[in-house]
């Protein structure tokens, strides 16, 4: 049973950076595929970003390109999202989520079946 944990969440005014990080634990080897998915107040939980196992293959939610980064570290069994350029429309809770199945170029939050409790982000204009 994989167990993650996201840090980094913050308060931040618009245009800022933040870093969130996910630490996973509880497993034999680092999952084929992690991703962050983010939920506003009132709305349902989005996907915003995966990443295969060796980190070739990356894919972003289309509201998030350009400004967030998604990486990990396998070694360390840690995943990261780093995000810049940041907005008002970016303030929501963070989950950190994981498959042992291959990434998929669409990002399917039901197609995880762990995840972590969340970080929040606020982020202020």
């Amino acid at each position: 049973q994989v167990q993650l944990v996201e840090s980094g969440g913050s308060s931040v005014q618009a245009g800022g950076s933040l870093r969130l990080s996910c630490a996973a634990s509880g497993i034999t080897y680092f999952p084929a595929c992690m991703g962050w998915f983010r939920q506003a107040p009132g709305k349902e939980r989005e996907g915003v970003a995966t990443i295969s196992t060796g980190g070739g293959s990356t894919f972003y939610a289309d509201s998030v390109k350009g400004r967030f980064t998604i990486s990990r570290a396998n070694a360390k069994n840690t995943l990261f999202l780093q995000m810049t350029s940041l907005k008002s429309e970016d303030t929501a809770m963070y989950y950190c989520a994981s498959r042992y199945g291959d990434c998929m170029t669409t990002i399917t939050r039901t197609l995880f079946p762990s995840w972590g409790k969340g970080t929040q982000v606020t982020v202020s204009s």
